[in-house]
């Protein structure tokens, strides 16, 4: 495809002007997302359709009040850039498939020759569904929740005969960090940095706990599609959605972006370090996703992060897409120093 370029100076111009809204569509209401396409619309030859363009600055990233891998709060910078106002979502990638014929990581056979150890059953293409258990032991075994299931994949989200019909308009998922890339590459975008995934969703709020400033519950209502009761055995479903939610079914953030938190985790191109190090194979990931529950994983912040394996997918993962113009580049979350690590 090919790609819209604007200059920086143009693109400065624009954010000071408040230039984030593209056409108004079905997304942009909670009264509306039901019913919209999940292909957005565009007035604007400034930017890609349904992005929001960012003059980028400096912030402050991370946080000293929640978990240790989100620490130290430290100064990052990030330059313009423009970002896709909600998640990537199956309409959107459907026409990606079709154009190319693209196959993801869930849809394809392990190699014999690279896992000789594995029976051509265990080889079978699948992903990581999410089943909901009566009772658990513990917190620890994930697999107590988590079940390999042969023939899942987007198309199939929850396995075998599960269907896309009227979820067009919801977050793609079970997308590995390859499927991800290759969808933007394809749309001429790129993947967030962390830092300009964490300026975006903060939407101007600094150093705000949540996306949407600092109470849990705004209203006394959930802020994001997040998991409401004790994870993972009761869901009182407070915010209406069991799993994922039409994208733009909650408020946007002071940016103009739906779903930075809750919904689904979304893929960044960092590679994930912590207090341990650098962890090979694993993308930072972020925002949390509808089985975040504050016993467990409360993770829909914008400091929160969580490694996410590139070889495979999950019912929680997806992604958005940025836009960087010509002359603007991607920078690198800023790595805790040595001393706090």
């Amino acid at each position: 495809m090919r790609q819209q370029r604007v200059s920086l100076c143009a693109l400065w111009l624009c954010g000071l002007a408040l230039c984030l809204l593209d056409t108004v569509h079905a997304a942009e209401s909670a009264a509306l997302c039901e019913s919209y396409d999940g292909v957005p619309k565009s007035a604007s030859a400034a930017v890609p359709a349904g992005m929001a363009l960012l003059p980028g600055g400096t912030f402050r990233m991370g946080s000293d009040r929640f978990y240790p891998e989100e620490a130290p709060v430290r100064t990052a910078t990030v330059g313009p850039f423009a970002i896709a106002r909600h998640e990537v979502t199956n309409a959107q990638f459907q026409r990606f498939v079709r154009a190319t014929g693209y196959r993801t990581v869930a849809e394809r056979p392990l190699d014999a020759k690279d896992h000789p150890e594995l029976s051509a059953a265990q080889r079978r293409p699948g992903s990581l569904v999410f089943k909901q258990p009566a009772d658990i032991k513990d917190l620890v075994d994930l697999n107590q929740w988590w079940v390999w299931t042969p023939g899942t994949s987007w198309r199939a989200p929850e396995g075998p005969g599960s269907k896309l019909g009227g979820r067009m308009n919801q977050p793609v998922v079970h997308v590995a960090y390859e499927d991800a890339l290759a969808y933007a590459r394809w749309a001429g975008q790129d993947l967030p940095t962390e830092a300009e995934w964490e300026y975006a969703a903060r939407g101007g709020l600094d150093g705000a706990p949540y996306t949407w400033g600092t109470e849990k519950k705004p209203g006394g209502q959930p802020g994001a599609n997040f998991w409401q009761g004790l994870f993972p055995v009761l869901n009182t479903r407070e915010d209406k959605y069991e799993r994922t939610a039409p994208v733009g079914c909650f408020p946007a953030n002071g940016f103009g972006l739906f779903d930075m938190a809750g919904n689904v985790w979304e893929l960044t191109q960092d590679e994930y370090a912590d207090s341990t190090g650098l962890r090979a194979g694993m993308k930072v990931a972020k925002g949390g996703s509808f089985l975040c529950a504050d016993n467990f994983c409360g993770r829909y912040r914008p400091a929160a992060r969580s490694p996410q394996g590139i070889d495979t997918g999950s019912q929680h993962v997806g992604f958005r897409t940025v836009w960087r113009p010509t002359g603007a580049s991607s920078v690198a979350a800023p790595r805790p120093p040595a001393a706090a690590r």
